[in-house]
């Protein structure tokens, strides 16, 4: 069995878990915040349904630029429509897991860099990447939304199962 193999059940696994959290993101809460210096439930919510589309990223391609010289840095989607960011997360979901299941041990040894202009601010396996930075990466903010949206009164905002 492959490590793509493995993995594929803990995507389908936590992206479950994760879209149930998404569809309870409240339309009229999404420039809320917990605190000034956090981010807003919005922007947690399109982070989360972009997290998992860094899959094909990571997979197809050996660098990732933040804030290219030549070039806008990244940034996080910010769809205002909760059915919006929905409907991204899917999409995301669909790319990452037909990249996933193709993807050899070979890939998944490969070497993986994300860099800010000419700094490297990190280097590790695809399959390294895969798992901190698009599974435990999603558990992690699934948790933040999942805060936010029970101090928001959101009934059932923590969903297992």
């Amino acid at each position: 069995m492959t490590i793509a193999e493995l993995m594929l059940p803990e995507l389908e696994r936590e992206m479950a878990q994760t879209r149930k959290v998404l569809e309870k993101v409240p339309a009229d809460q999404l420039e809320w915040k917990a605190n000034e210096t956090l981010h807003t439930l919005g922007w947690n919510a399109n982070h989360l349904a972009e997290i998992v589309g860094w899959t094909k990223f990571i997979i197809d391609e050996d660098v990732f630029n933040l804030a290219p010289t030549d070039g806008p840095a990244y940034q996080t989607p910010s769809l205002d429509d909760p059915a919006k960011i929905l409907a991204a997360f899917d999409e995301n979901l669909l790319s990452a897991r037909a990249a996933l299941a193709g993807t050899s041990d070979e890939t998944m040894a490969k070497l993986w860099t994300m860099k800010a202009g000419e700094q490297t601010l990190m280097t590790l396996s695809k399959g390294e990447c895969l798992r901190t930075w698009v599974l435990n990466h999603t558990v992690h903010h699934r948790g933040i939304l999942s805060v936010y949206l029970r101090m928001l009164g959101v009934d059932d905002a923590c969903v297992y199962g």
